[in-house]
């Protein structure tokens, strides 16, 4: 069932030119583990980020028996499991598929769903976009043509408040009131019915894959498609037989997108982020019981069915449960001695400075897992120190210029891929 991955896929090409895909897209997944330094690492793709109290039992218990201890949040909010032996893959897929962790062998890497974490649980927003998630997933998984999609291949379901519309989705659905909702594919917005919604997204997202066949870059991504290549996507919902009309008003481009903070999350759910963004098996653990976790794009978990008291015991547990902790925003890549392209250990170089602007500690250039929207780039630099947002500091020096850097007024996003 294990994989073997890729040659690393072809370079960024040159401004203003389509990108051509020679190979197949080498995301890692669940059966398709990525050789690193530090062993073999996982992802495990959790649609809404969702995980029920068995499920986050499996996951802390595959850590610890299997992989490093720890469970990394990717900022889609899926799983890490890292320092995996290499023929560790036929376990790992049976404890996940006994969980229910591993509906579709030939699907895996492409259910890659981001729903608002918080949709049905505060009295906000226009719909609970967990129920859509949940959906277009079993949709997702039952199209035997979706499994052509790539693991990058991103759909984001917004209740409407907004926190994760600018999270670069290539199929994003908004809801909007009453009972319908906004759904944008690269430059197009048309609005449905919210109850066609699910089914929506997967129409459009069989839209792009045509319109990647007929230009012949093999494109991974909806931003990935040569210029002038138009994705029919009233055509793609008439043939679906889902009724839609065009938006004068588009969706707000992509950009920074107003994070969930820490803290207590309506009567009876919780929001805590992990350090760095990664549990340890037993900080995973202390989140139950719950009637359900779900990991966030920010690196954390929302705690269903808890109570906001509990926030106290979850901090001393070493998570972040309050929203002026100065590590509220601060992330960082693998690094050294996980990562053979890093040149730093960043984790343990890292430091928050003053909340403010999300910062990314990288250790090369590919800076993986950095944000969206407006960031501090905190990049590893050659012979030691760093540069911070371009300027070069030692490394005894970050903490006053991460802060500095952090609350400086922003006028752009910085945009980096």
């Amino acid at each position: 069932m294990l994989a073997a991955m890729p040659p690393t896929p072809t370079p960024t090409p040159a401004p203003g030119a389509p990108r051509v895909r020679e190979r197949g897209d080498a995301c890692p997944g669940a059966l398709r583990l990525h050789s690193a330094d530090d062993g073999h690492l996982a992802r495990l793709r959790l649609p809404a980020g969702r995980l029920t109290e068995r499920q986050v039992e499996v996951l802390a218990h595959a850590a610890e028996t299997l992989g490093d201890g720890r469970i990394s949040v990717t900022s889609r909010g899926n799983a890490e499991l890292r320092g995996l032996a290499g023929d560790c893959g036929a376990e790992l897929a049976a404890l996940l598929a006994e969980a229910g962790l591993l509906p579709s062998p030939t699907h895996e890497r492409v259910r890659n769903i981001v729903a608002s974490p918080a949709a049905g649980l505060d009295g906000l927003g226009a719909a609970d976009v967990q129920l859509w998630a949940r959906e277009l997933d079993e949709r997702l998984c039952a199209a035997p043509w979706a499994a052509a999609l790539s693991g990058r291949f991103l759909f984001v379901l917004d209740d409407g408040r907004g926190d994760v519309t600018g999270l670069g989705g290539d199929v994003t659905l908004v809801a909007v009131a009453p009972g319908a909702a906004l759904l944008r594919l690269g430059d197009r917005t048309v609005r449905v019915a919210a109850a066609d919604a699910p089914r929506a997204a997967l129409a459009a997202a069989r839209a792009f894959l045509t319109a990647a066949r007929e230009a012949g870059t093999g494109a991974w991504r909806v931003r990935e498609l040569p210029e002038g290549s138009g994705v029919d996507v009233r055509a793609a919902l008439t043939t679906a037989g889902i009724a839609a009309e065009p938006v004068r008003e588009p969706l707000p481009p992509h950009g920074a997108p107003p994070a969930l903070a820490p803290g207590p999350l309506g009567p009876a759910s919780l929001h805590v982020l992990a350090p760095l963004g990664r549990f340890t098996a037993g900080r995973l653990r202390a989140l139950l019981p719950a009637d359900e976790v779900r990991f966030t794009p920010w690196r954390g978990a929302v705690v269903v069915g808890a109570d906001p008291g509990r926030l106290f015991g979850l901090e001393a547990h070493g998570l972040i449960t309050r929203p002026d902790s100065p590590w509220v925003g601060v992330s960082a890549c693998t690094g050294r001695p996980g990562c053979a392209k890093s040149l730093a250990d960043v984790r343990a170089d890292a430091v928050p400075g003053r909340p403010g602007l999300p910062v990314h500690y990288s250790g090369c250039e590919r800076r993986c897992g950095h944000p969206h929207g407006a960031w501090v780039d905190v990049l590893a630099a050659p012979g030691g120190g760093y540069l911070v947002d371009g300027a070069p500091v030692p490394r005894t020096d970050l903490t006053p210029a991460v802060t500095t850097a952090r609350t400086a007024p922003r006028t752009a996003p910085r945009t980096t891929r």
